[in-house]
């Protein structure tokens, strides 16, 4: 099952906006969009309308588009990622101009995107550490601004991207968590994204860290049942059904599933019973 909010996650912003998120003036973002860097909407008047996949993107190449490279070579050197880092997400790269050269970060290596060269790093080890680290060196990432996403909207882009790019959609979640450890629902629907990739492990990790902070969330508890169940793992699975329909009531496939074991069990009198609610429950669906 998933999990969503009840805000609308596509959200469109205007240019103006746009600008002052990702730090450069509005003619640049126009020469992105003329250049087709990125493709937004227009509303009824013609007007320019965002959303966050634009968002990302324009963020990634913020370092480009600060330092005044032509569009028609970052729409080159875009190109040239993409094919470079295969399934890997682009959003996961910083990408800037150091002095006349395009370079590409993933956190560990630097290349150069146009010749695919790699350049050496002088202090390989204090990148490793993690980007809080990475200022000591001379590459120039921005720093954080208040004006950056919040959790939430990582979530939002993340829901956005989960039919037509599951991959991109996976490190939005992990954006979410990173600012947001305790964000249940990126926990939750990050789970459900490992669990559909066979990644059991991982998942269990994350459904579990979801109701480690939020013991009432009876889709979380539902959802490690069933990461269980196709673990072969029925015995521990029970509990997780039981605290679904303890928390949420009216979580009809959990009363099924739960239903079933029960039977599986022995306990027919706990298997009946269960059955009869969900019965109940799907029939005020109809």
């Amino acid at each position: 099952m998933i999990a969503r909010r009840a805000a609308d996650p596509r959200v469109r912003l205007d240019t103006a906006q746009v600008a002052r998120i990702v730090g450069v003036p509005p003619r640049r973002l126009r020469q992105a969009v003329g250049a087709g860097l990125v493709t937004p909407r227009r509303d009824g008047r013609g007007r320019l309308r965002f959303d966050f996949v634009d968002l990302v993107l324009l963020r990634t190449m913020r370092g480009l588009l600060e330092k005044r490279v032509p569009v028609r070579q970052i729409g080159t050197v875009l190109t040239s990622l993409r094919r470079q880092i295969g399934e890997r997400p682009l959003t996961r790269l910083s990408v800037y101009a150091d002095g006349r050269r395009v370079v590409a970060w993933d956190g560990a290596s630097r290349w150069q995107p146009d010749s695919g060269q790699f350049l050496f790093n002088f202090d390989a080890a204090q990148v490793i550490r993690g980007a809080r680290k990475v200022t000591r060196l001379r590459v120039p990432v921005p720093p954080r601004r208040a004006s950056e996403l919040s959790a939430d909207d990582w979530y939002d882009l993340a829901i956005e991207l989960e039919e037509s790019s599951p991959l991109e959609a996976r490190a939005a979640y992990h954006h979410a968590l990173d600012l947001e450890p305790t964000h249940v629902t990126a926990h939750i629907n990050l789970g459900r994204l490992l669990h559909g990739d066979g990644n059991f492990a991982s998942a269990e990790l994350h459904y579990r860290a979801a109701t480690d902070v939020e013991p009432v969330n009876g889709l979380a508890w539902y959802n490690l049942g069933v990461l269980l169940e196709d673990a072969e793992r029925p015995n521990d699975a029970l509990p997780c059904y039981e605290n679904a329909v303890r928390h949420q009531p009216d979580l009809a496939d959990a009363h099924y599933n739960l239903a079933l074991l029960y039977e599986q069990a022995h306990r027919q009198r706990d298997a009946v019973r269960h059955l009869l609610i969900f019965r109940r429950l799907t029939h005020r669906r109809r």
